[in-house]
């Protein structure tokens, strides 16, 4: 809550520092930069203030947790990073449609695939979800290899698209790595003329994004690829995904990769067949 008016605040948060969280946050009325609110834990118990310093161009506000000695004297809290404050207060933030948006304590194991490794995205990439470890067992009994991969999730992946002409849509940078040993499996797979298989969009698209002449090498950084009609994949031979909102690039995407008939067919039979959409909804594997 807002210490000032008591009014109720939440937080998105989009990333950290050593001191500091970066953040998108919602409260009635306007905040001011200088301003505190006391942050409770999932409990519902209030733990420390945060310091709302400076709201960035881009409507992201940086605040920083007032946990240092001086500042608290719950000894859980004091040396704790932001992103070890964050593991201890936070809250997963569903979307709307899963309980409300209200968490319980299973969805920190549960709204996370088994791939996950790194923090930063915003989001569970959705065509993970669908694989347990058994299943990977499963699959790598049948010969098949993992490369894993990682692009961290960004808000812009949430922003539907806002032009009619999409080739004026501004795409959004999203950071991700690949390493040397993944890119390795994978070229031995295309050598060998196997298939590469992509779970989710994101993997499509850092694979596509780091591709060269048709090869992977071991990268990391960011990319703003708008996958749209007229790419020429050089690294994907199938796609496994969910059912996408329409004007989103994700739509955009697969429609790229299976073609505009066989996409529209799919969704028909999607609507018709009353399949489940979005976070826990039904997938589709495109070869």
């Amino acid at each position: 809550k807002r210490i000032r008016t008591g009014g109720r605040w939440q937080g998105l948060i989009i990333d950290s520092d050593k001191r500091h969280w970066r953040m998108l946050a919602k409260t009635r009325g306007k905040i001011q930069p200088g301003e505190s609110v006391m942050i409770e834990d999932r409990q519902g118990r209030f733990r420390f203030e945060l310091s709302m310093l400076a709201k960035s161009d881009d409507g992201k506000w940086i605040g920083r947790p007032k946990t240092d000695l001086g500042e608290t004297d719950d000894e859980e809290l004091i040396g704790k990073s932001p992103m070890q404050l964050l593991e201890l207060v936070g809250r997963v933030p569903l979307p709307h449609y899963v309980r409300g948006g209200n968490m319980v304590d299973d969805d920190l194991q549960n709204y996370q695939t088994v791939f996950a490794k790194h923090a930063g995205a915003v989001a569970a990439p959705t065509a993970g979800l669908h694989f347990t470890q058994s299943l990977l067992r499963r699959v790598i009994d049948r010969g098949i290899r993992i490369a894993p991969i990682t692009l961290h999730i960004g808000l812009g992946t949430f922003r539907p698209l806002a032009v009619e002409n999409i080739d004026q849509h501004i795409m959004h940078a999203e950071a991700g790595s690949i390493t040397q040993s993944s890119a390795d499996t994978i070229n031995e797979c295309r050598k060998q003329n196997g298939r590469i298989i992509a779970v989710g969009t994101t993997s499509v698209r850092i694979m596509e994004a780091a591709a060269t002449d048709g090869r992977l090498s071991a990268w990391q950084g960011e990319t703003e690829l708008f996958i749209k009609p007229g790419f020429k994949f050089q690294i994907t031979d199938g796609l496994l995904t969910n059912f996408h909102l329409p004007r989103s690039t994700l739509i955009v995407l697969v429609r790229t990769f299976g073609g505009d008939g066989l996409i529209r067919r799919a969704y028909q039979e999607a609507i018709a067949e009353q399949y489940r959409f979005f976070s826990y909804g039904d997938a589709m594997l495109i070869i």
